[in-house]
């Protein structure tokens, strides 16, 4: 085989790989721009590998700004997630079921919807057994809560 057979061979791998990369990353088009250089090097590289390598990255950089204003589109019509997850919870009222301390990085339990979460206090002050609560913030696998 001569070197240009190896080189595009080589170049249709990379766009396969980039191809399913940008399948399993989360975002806009953030690899499919190298993808696109690595097929239009694939062929030019049949003439000479170095006419592949330049044309990998002069295709590669013309697709990334061809596509950058649809990215930037599609990522602003993306909803913002607040409300899914665990930041759900955020504005949920709930109820203690055991005391909640005052204190920074000390938790109780309190229950929202039907629920139970680890829970701090968002003030010095701690929360009794059966009290209303807010939830303020949710960070890791806790609540940040206040006094309905």
């Amino acid at each position: 085989m001569s070197d240009g057979i190896v080189w595009a061979i080589g170049f249709v791998g990379l766009a396969a790989v980039l191809g399913i990369g940008e399948l399993l990353l989360t975002g806009t088009f953030f690899l499919v721009p190298f993808a696109v250089g690595a097929l239009a090097a694939a062929v030019a590289s049949l003439i000479s590998p170095v006419a592949g390598i330049i044309t990998f990255f002069v295709a590669s950089t013309a697709a990334f700004f061809a596509l950058k204003p649809i990215a930037r589109r599609l990522d602003a019509e993306t909803p913002n997630p607040s409300g899914v997850g665990a930041n759900r919870l955020v504005g949920e009222s709930g109820v203690v079921l055991e005391m909640v301390p005052g204190g920074p990085s000390q938790t109780g339990l309190v229950r929202i919807g039907r629920e139970e979460w680890r829970a701090e206090s968002s003030s010095a002050q701690g929360l009794g057994v059966g009290q209303s609560i807010e939830v303020i913030e949710v960070v890791g696998t806790r609540v940040i809560v206040e006094a309905r």
